[in-house]
């Protein structure tokens, strides 16, 4: 039996530290005491570690290529993140080389594997929806390859990340219906183990505690964010015996197919239910009435994602940062009641 290689990963566990500690303890960081730097090459030594020779491959090539990867291409959301990274890229010399997951957990990996293959430098990466396994991030951090996580991320205490703030976003969502006068307010989440649909249920919760308003576990349904699953969601919804007021989606796709139901019902947006979407897409002005949404800065959030990448490239050493950026909510006739 061939006798695994030891990693990065294997050092910082035996030792109960970061595996961004154990590479800079081996690079011989400042900010690393001289009692950790010795007791991490001592235990290296010991256990015969040596740096992934592909890594160090791919470090000695200079590609100047960037692997990113997103959900899907077709959203404004995606787009616009994209040409933040390119924008950035491209003052720095660099090209970004794009592939879509199409929320595929097993197209995410193929992505990577043809990715590495081209010879990227690293990668910015939206994890898909199906995404549960995190061991082919592992691997990337283990092999010393920059990797930096936008909007769904995971990982954070290894992996730079750049989000929005969707607690304070989903929190105030909830605040505005309660002052056009919404005491049903409902929430359509979407898979449990993303961040996002996480961070904005608890923001949701905490508006609700906010307002004085019980929280009906009825009112929170999920969806796997596709149009067909938001419409399920929302006719569970609307056949309750108390159905809600007002409704707000984790994206606006979610919130589209959701107003589509409520008109099928027989009942008025927003008249009878208020609603709100999440990323603003430009359908969100287009559709009647115009819908209220959360506006993400996206162009800020590709261009920050890709500072903290070749902040990477210039120190695999430093610790990750996790950066939060700022969310408004426009409001449309949406969620107004005259």
């Amino acid at each position: 039996m061939v006798k695994r290689r030891i990693s990065l990963k294997d050092i910082a566990k035996e030792l109960g530290v970061s595996i961004s500690t154990v590479s800079r303890g081996l690079r011989d960081h400042p900010d690393i005491s001289n009692e950790m730097i010795i007791r991490i090459k001592e235990l290296a030594g010991l256990r015969n570690y040596s740096p992934n020779p592909m890594a160090m491959g791919l470090l000695k090539q200079r590609t100047k290529m960037i692997g990113v990867i997103v959900p899907d291409l077709v959203t404004h959301f995606f787009s616009s993140v994209i040409s933040g990274i390119e924008e950035v890229a491209k003052e720095k010399g660099y090209f970004v080389i794009v592939s879509p997951s199409n929320e595929s957990y097993l197209k995410e990996k193929e992505n990577i594997g043809n990715l590495m293959k081209a010879r990227v430098e690293g990668f910015i990466i939206c994890l898909s929806q199906e995404t549960t396994d995190y061991s082919h991030f592992e691997q990337i951090i283990e092999a010393e390859i920059p990797l930096v996580f936008f909007d769904r991320v995971c990982l954070k205490e290894m992996v730079p990340t750049v989000t929005a703030d969707s607690f304070e976003a989903a929190r105030g969502i909830t605040h505005h219906f309660f002052e056009n006068n919404a005491s049903r307010i409902a929430y359509i989440s979407g898979p449990e183990h993303l961040n996002i649909s996480d961070e904005r249920r608890m923001g949701y919760l905490q508006g609700l505690a906010d307002c004085g308003l019980e929280f009906c576990p009825e009112y929170l349904e999920k969806c796997d964010l596709s149009p067909l699953s938001a419409a399920n969601a929302t006719l569970r919804l609307l056949a309750l015996t108390t159905p809600p007021d007002a409704i707000f989606g984790i994206n606006d796709t979610v919130v589209f197919a959701a107003m589509k139901e409520i008109r099928k019902f027989g009942l008025s947006v927003p008249k009878d239910i208020l609603l709100v979407g999440f990323t603003d897409e430009f359908h969100a002005t287009v559709v009647h009435p115009m819908l209220t949404s959360v506006m993400h800065p996206t162009n800020e959030m590709g261009k920050v994602a890709a500072n903290l990448f070749f902040e990477l490239t210039e120190n695999m050493g430093l610790p990750p940062k996790s950066v939060e950026l700022k969310t408004k909510l426009v409001i449309r006739e949406s969620s107004v009641r005259n």
